[in-house]
């Protein structure tokens, strides 16, 4: 199992998933609800009554004004967590309040802090094109039932594509072009490249572009621990120029695959995806095509990760796995959560002192 990591920035949801009906997620084992107030501001805190424990984000739990009604016993909360009405008596109990979670709104996300202290000038790693007006996105979010860091493996290592994706994105050159490998250990980043010279050009963007015929296909990876991925995918028929030395690439279709990799509990995971492209951009049969592919594709992850982990379950202890190039970028990940997770309970024991 993955340990979790602690003091971090996780999505809890997309922005336009939150608003004045109460939403419930839950976040390295911890219920949260999050809703926003009359005036639009975001507010994350526990999911849970003090009293019984009833999920506030659950009917006929409800909003008045920016205050949270519990739907079983009627206590009421103000956005700081703390108790404001307890039914049948004046007297508040000095412990009737509840966690509070700071949170931000970047990049059509909305972010929540898990730890034990606050976040002070720290942010979420940006994935600046998905509220970008220079590009049209398609998204969603599907859940896992599997460890985060089987998704995490899966996502750095797309010679997978070949096989668990042809028909969609997946090519005999994926599996079959080396990678290259550069790790930031300090900052917690893994890079993986892999560029193709002269590939098929698989489905997903043969339809999407209108490319006939072979193409130059670039994955260049960046995997900022723990819970962000991007992808940005190049694509451009064979014998287009390649970028300009100034960074301008006007003879090729570029797309920013993001996913926010969210641990829910110990073995499961939400699994945020979205596609940005800077091509097409009013064209409604390109967004609905790639919107059905890429959640064929993303579905195809999900099953294929179900299944992985139902099987790891069953392994007796101390099973051997075989790890080959192809593994760099998700072994540097692994050691990379490692740490992190490891200077996290550290954190958290100096905080208790």
């Amino acid at each position: 199992m993955t340990a979790f990591v602690r003091n971090q920035w996780y999505v809890a949801a997309y922005t336009s998933e939150v608003g004045r009906e109460p939403l419930g997620r839950t976040v390295l084992g911890e219920p949260i609800l999050l809703y926003r107030t009359e005036d639009g501001r975001p507010v994350a805190m526990t999911d849970r009554c003090v009293h019984r424990r009833f999920p506030l984000s659950e009917k006929p739990s409800r909003l008045d004004g920016d205050r949270v009604v519990c739907g079983y016993h009627g206590f009421t909360y103000g956005t700081d967590g703390v108790c404001v009405s307890v039914p049948g008596q004046q007297r508040i109990p000095r412990t009737a309040r509840l966690a509070t979670y700071p949170v931000v709104e970047q990049d059509s996300f909305v972010w929540v802090w898990i730890g034990d202290h606050e976040p002070g000038d720290t942010l979420p790693s940006r994935a600046p094109w998905l509220d970008s007006p220079d590009h049209t996105v398609v998204s969603g979010m599907e859940p896992i039932d599997a460890d985060y860091g089987l998704l995490v493996d899966n996502l750095l290592d797309l010679s997978h594509e070949t096989y668990l994706h042809g028909g969609y994105i997946g090519t005999p050159e994926v599996a079959d072009t080396p990678i290259t490998t550069e790790v930031d250990d300090k900052a917690g980043v893994v890079h993986v490249s892999r560029h193709m010279d002269d590939a098929e050009c698989p489905p997903f963007y043969a339809h999407s572009t209108g490319i006939e015929g072979r193409i130059t296909r670039w994955q260049d990876i960046e995997y900022h621990a723990p819970g962000l991925y991007l992808l940005h995918s190049r694509i451009a028929p064979v014998g287009a120029p390649g970028p300009n030395a100034d960074g301008s690439d006007p003879d090729a279709f570029h797309v920013e695959v993001v996913y926010g990799i969210t641990p829910s509990t110990e073995n499961t995971t939400y699994d945020f995806w979205a596609v940005a492209r800077d091509f097409a951009l009013n064209d409604q049969e390109v967004s609905d095509f790639l919107q059905e592919n890429n959640h064929t594709v993303v579905m195809q992850d999900v099953v294929a990760l179900n299944v992985l982990q139902k099987a790891l379950d069953t392994e007796k202890a101390g099973y051997q796995e075989l790890s080959i190039n192809i593994d760099t970028g998700g072994l540097a990940a692994r050691r990379i959560l490692a740490r992190l997770a490891t200077d996290g309970t550290e954190q958290a024991r100096a905080a208790t002192r």
